[in-house]
């Protein structure tokens, strides 16, 4: 038996999921972004720096750095990818503000 896709063996092809990839909201005027169905307050730390809260409990940082948005979890919970998400739709919105 050869390879697969060679001599006419065609290997198993498995069907693909349509990725689907929810978009960050942010609302500049009340410092918050929703993501996901969960709203997260934003709160100021220093130009470009800003802790991202839930009910007042710090879940992270996100920063601007270099011009990339970055997100740092600091409760073990929260995914760097929801904090990426969040930062990079919190520094597009306030960059056209």
């Amino acid at each position: 038996m050869g390879r697969a896709g060679s001599d006419g063996d065609r290997g198993v092809v498995l069907p693909s999921l349509r990725m689907t990839t929810s978009s960050a909201v942010a609302d500049v005027q009340n410092k918050s972004v929703a993501f996901e169905g969960t709203t997260y307050q934003i709160q100021e730390l220093g130009e470009d720096n800003f802790t991202v809260l839930i009910a007042g409990v710090p879940l992270g940082r996100i920063v601007l750095a270099f011009g990339a948005p970055n997100g740092v979890s600091e409760d073990g919970v929260t995914s760097e990818d929801t904090l990426y998400a969040i930062a990079e739709c919190w520094f597009a919105a306030t960059a056209e503000a």
